[in-house]
């Protein structure tokens, strides 16, 4: 079974979890990502929110941050592009768990904005190796946001009692 097989399995059911696992799956396939977490953000208020992470103990689901104004939000939440960062120096100064990163062996990222309806619902984060985002798999991450829209989607409509 492919991972988008797997993936439109879970999103034909109502467990978020399995839809986020699968989400996982298919972003592993289609880029690669040694670490991939799953952030929600609301506009409104500017607070996001980890919501599934693949390495649940040293980067567990839950809790808010506020999303300060920085170069890296107005880049990713403000005008919808996503960040790249192909060594440690790249993303030091935008995440203060840098030495965490690094110590998984994840030296690059991509944090891919989630956009529905001229809004963003969260970001797809994927951390590998050194240059691993290279210009063609940022191009096919793309492949990424219907999958991503769809679980935030159904976390939005969980978290106000069924209702999207």
């Amino acid at each position: 079974m492919t991972a988008w097989t797997t993936f439109a399995k879970a999103a034909a059911g109502d467990d978020l979890n399995a839809m986020f696992a699968a989400l996982c799956e298919l972003t592993q396939q289609e880029i690669g990502a040694k670490l991939f977490t799953v952030m929600t953000f609301d506009p409104e208020t500017r607070l996001a929110s980890r919501r599934w992470s693949n390495m649940p103990v040293e980067y567990p689901p839950g809790g808010t941050k506020p999303m300060q104004p920085t170069d890296w939000g107005a880049r990713v939440l403000d005008r919808h592009e996503p960040f790249v960062a192909h060594v440690p120096d790249d993303f030091r100064d935008y995440f203060p768990d840098h030495e965490l990163i690094v110590s998984l062996g994840c030296e690059s990222c991509l944090n891919l904005p989630v956009v529905f309806g001229g809004e963003v619902l969260g970001t797809l984060n994927c951390l590998d190796l050194a240059h691993h985002y290279t210009p063609d798999r940022v191009a096919h991450a793309a492949r990424l946001v219907a999958p991503g829209a769809l679980c935030l989607l159904m976390e939005r409509k969980l978290a106000h009692g069924g209702e999207a």
